[in-house]
């Protein structure tokens, strides 16, 4: 089996070039605006912090609703016409937002909705496009490709909003209108591929729908994507609330996630690719687990010391994000019949989307008890979801 993959292999496998434009340009749309939506509604539309964020929470929630529609209708065929749906309806969520008066929460709640659906539709729908392309590793690697490409834009368009602060509301106006207009070539982008699949068969087991052989790997994948989260909300809590660390310390390690994200996705997915995928799957948790523990011990060394070593474990705690997300999608792809890959690749987001939204709340409750239930919590957690994604044994022979 080859561990190698050329470029050009890997932009046909992900789309081809116009859909990987796409996905780069909605990706620095998504950077320019996603980290500094709830400035804009403080600082733009003067809403108060709690209502902006109800708004932003009510959006991202709604949008998880919708992922069994977006996924039924990829069953029925659709592929980039999905994609470029879930990128016009965040043009009309920017839409709204410009349109927006200052004081009117209504108006930002909707503009927050539209915005979420988008955000949430997206991933399955992306994998359902690369899916339908690509085969076997080349399907994996163009996942892992995908993930490695839109985390780059977003760390771009991130920098280049972060330049915008300085100019105040009118700034922050024209980001969103340039987020706007991100989304709207992107979608033309898709759209101009004008990708569908013939509409599979059901046969044999696959009669029952992807619940059966996915279910445990559903269930593992909400306590995986905690994971997402411990750079951006567990190690800066830890870093400046308890070991009273300068708040370079978060910046660095946030900096260095993405980093390391962008330049070792691929590289690792590949080479991870002479190992079934579920066992990469449970080896990104062993891995995980290995970091959470190193985080504890880390911050038992206290003030000095304790900083720079949980700068330090962050790095495998990026490489197990790494490996999880490298494999994790590609083990749904491959477990889910053809006719209900849409829907499959739906619930696979909507538990990544559940976790993603009550990690925080969980991260911030297990801190305040202190670093042993935090990081103890988290391994036991995340060893037990990797040992129940290790034993399943597949129905299937995984294409």
């Amino acid at each position: 089996m080859t561990t190698k993959i050329r470029p050009r292999a890997l932009v046909r496998a992900s789309g081809g070039p116009r859909y990987a434009v796409a996905l780069a340009v909605d990706a620095l749309g998504t950077g320019l605006l996603r980290p500094f939506l709830l400035l804009y509604g403080v600082t733009v539309l003067r809403l108060s912090a709690p209502v902006t964020g109800i708004a932003m929470t009510a959006g991202i929630v709604v949008g998880l609703v919708c992922l069994p529609a977006a996924g039924r209708w990829l069953d029925r065929g659709a592929r980039s016409t999905v994609v470029a749906a879930s990128m016009l309806v965040r043009v009309v969520g920017v839409g709204v937002l410009l349109a927006a008066p200052a004081g009117h929460a209504g108006l930002f709640a909707v503009a927050a909705l539209f915005l979420g659906i988008g955000n949430q539709a997206w991933p399955a729908a992306h994998a359902a496009v690369v899916a339908t392309v690509a085969r076997g590793r080349d399907r994996d690697a163009a996942l892992a490709g995908g993930r490695a490409l839109r985390n780059a834009a977003l760390g771009v368009g991130g920098l280049l909003a972060t330049a915008c602060l300085a100019g105040g509301t009118t700034a922050l106006r024209a980001m969103a209108a340039g987020t706007g207009l991100a989304y709207l070539l992107a979608a033309a982008l898709a759209w101009s591929v004008r990708l569908r699949a013939a509409p599979a068969i059901p046969t044999g087991d696959g009669d029952r729908g992807p619940a059966p052989r996915l279910r445990k790997l559903l269930a593992a994948n909400v306590v995986y994507v905690f994971c997402l989260n411990v750079p951006e909300i567990a190690v800066p809590l830890v870093l400046v609330t308890q070991l009273h660390a300068s708040p370079v310390w978060p910046a660095a390690v946030f900096v260095a996630n993405t980093v390391l994200v962008v330049t070792l996705q691929v590289p690792v997915t590949v080479l991870l690719s002479r190992f079934p995928r579920r066992t990469a799957l449970a080896l990104g948790g062993v891995v995980l687990t290995a970091s959470y523990l190193g985080f504890l011990a880390a911050t038992s060394l206290g003030d000095g010391w304790g900083a720079p070593a949980v700068a330090a474990v962050s790095v495998v705690c990026t490489l197990g994000e790494v490996v999880y997300a490298g494999s994790a999608t590609a083990l749904v792809t491959a477990l889910a019949p053809p006719h209900v890959l849409g829907r499959a690749l739906a619930r696979f987001q909507l538990s990544t989307g559940f976790g993603l939204a009550v990690s925080p709340a969980v991260l911030t409750a297990l801190a305040a008890r202190g670093p042993a239930v935090l990081w103890g919590g988290l391994a036991a957690a995340t060893l037990l979801s990797a040992s129940a994604v290790a034993t399943e044994q597949d129905p299937v022979t995984l294409r």
